[in-house]
């Protein structure tokens, strides 16, 4: 067993699981979009800086940059985006169980653009996932969850399976972090333009706020995306997305845990049958072998 890689995939699962809280609480005080350009700018300003310091350059390689920009308006413009302005008016813990479907997405396109082979196991997991998450939103909007908004989120998801899709070649060309600053200050140069546009930059200070868009620079903005793309050169995409499938606990744990939101019985099961979906999914992954060149 990779005891390391283990600790690594661990560790991103519950920071990533952890910014949609945080996220929660920035945009009860400020608005979305520009509170994520900002916090983008500072992150990717402090790991462009700290890469150049360790030599690393900014010039990078035609597919490398092609991932990087993909990556970077995909992922932290349209996902992040869209699930900032989202989390104004659902709760941390439904965003994340929609974020978490992610890697059924991942298998879907995969299966339906690049002809990848799912077999019988993913195919039970895919419709076990989609069931699952189909049957938590089903159960909130009833309660009064915005529909618009669970749309929202079910967009950006889409947007980031596009962009995992697509970070292979990011992580594969060496100055990694380099990379992932370049992605960030892409995320905030487009969200900025939107911001401007769209929003009053009207915020309500408080040291909570302040917490947590501290923590959302240095914990999600910085350490989960270095662990995340160091975790897929160490042991591949395939096994990194696996922990994708401790997403949907982790998540509805820590909305739970900090900000009181309630958790019930057809939550629990449905977050049960997502994770055992997801983890389906990403096990035939690693079973069905690619197709023989041609």
């Amino acid at each position: 067993m990779d005891v390391r890689a283990v600790a690594m995939g661990l560790a991103f699962a519950v920071m990533w699981s952890s910014a949609f809280a945080t996220a929660r609480i920035i945009v009860a005080d400020a608005p979305p979009l520009m509170a994520l350009a900002l916090r983008f700018a500072i992150s990717g300003g402090i790991a462009v800086s700290i890469a150049a310091a360790m030599g690393q350059s900014w010039r990078l390689g035609r597919v490398q940059t092609r991932a990087v920009l993909i990556f970077g308006l995909c992922q932290n413009a349209v996902y992040l985006g869209l699930n900032f302005v989202a989390l104004q008016r659902i709760e941390a813990s439904l965003a994340a169980i929609i974020a978490s479907a992610m890697p059924l997405m991942v298998a879907t396109l995969g299966w339906a653009v690049r002809g990848e082979r799912v077999g019988r196991l993913g195919l039970a997991g895919l419709v076990a996932g989609t069931a699952g998450v189909a049957l938590i939103m089903g159960s909130r909007v009833t309660d009064g969850a915005d529909p618009a908004s669970v749309a929202l989120c079910m967009l950006g998801a889409t947007a980031l399976a596009v962009a995992t899709l697509s970070v292979q070649g990011a992580a594969g060309g060496g100055n990694l972090l380099m990379v992932v600053g370049l992605q960030m200050l892409v995320g905030s140069g487009a969200l900025g333009v939107v911001a401007l546009v769209l929003e009053d930059p009207v915020v309500r200070p408080s040291w909570v706020l302040l917490a947590a868009f501290a923590y959302q620079i240095v914990v999600p903005g910085l350490f989960a995306t270095l662990i995340w793309f160091a975790l897929v050169r160490r042991i591949g995409m395939v096994r990194a997305s696996a922990y994708h499938f401790l997403n949907p606990f982790f998540g509805v744990a820590i909305a739970w845990v900090t900000l009181g939101e309630r958790v019930g019985w057809l939550d629990i099961l449905g977050v049960a049958v997502v994770t055992a979906g997801i983890l389906a999914v990403q096990m035939s992954r690693a079973r069905v072998p690619a197709p023989p060149p041609s």
